[in-house]
């Protein structure tokens, strides 16, 4: 297993979490040099806040252990393809490395707004796609039952 897909699957741990309170199962975690400094996932019914997403919880987790706002020597990794919010986020924090699994074709960055990263971050998608995916289409096929 490489690093990517090694970081993925605890990514895929927080989606889980966020399963078992009944969010959208989308998880993330900031890495730096090897080691995790980020954790989340989406908690946006919990704390009734739209902003909740997993990124965003994973990156003010990672900006609050390292006591700065840039991300500049990080990695982040979600299990789905950010949302624009996120995107303009990811750009702010200055992340130079993003990795996400499942695409969004409805709601992702790359839809409404291709650029928002920093110019000069890497784009990797599609690490345990499937896992990722199926996590997602299982929670709204079970909600439409």
């Amino acid at each position: 297993m490489n690093d990517d897909e090694r970081y993925m699957r605890l990514a895929l741990d927080e989606a889980r979490k966020a399963l078992e309170a009944d969010e959208v199962p989308i998880g993330a975690v900031v890495v730096a040099q090897g080691r995790v400094i980020g954790r989340g996932h989406n908690l946006t019914e919990t704390l009734h806040d739209v902003t909740a997403h997993a990124e965003m919880q994973a990156i003010t987790a990672a900006e609050e252990y390292l006591g700065g706002k840039y991300l500049t020597d990080c990695t982040l990794y979600v299990t789905v393809e950010p949302c624009v919010m996120c995107a303009g986020a990811i750009g702010w924090s200055q992340l130079p490395r993003i990795v996400f699994g499942a695409s969004d074709p409805k709601r992702g960055y790359q839809t409404y707004a291709p650029r928002a990263f920093h110019p000069k971050a890497k784009v990797t998608g599609g690490v345990l796609e499937e896992e990722c995916g199926q996590l997602v289409r299982d929670f709204f096929r079970k909600l439409k039952g």
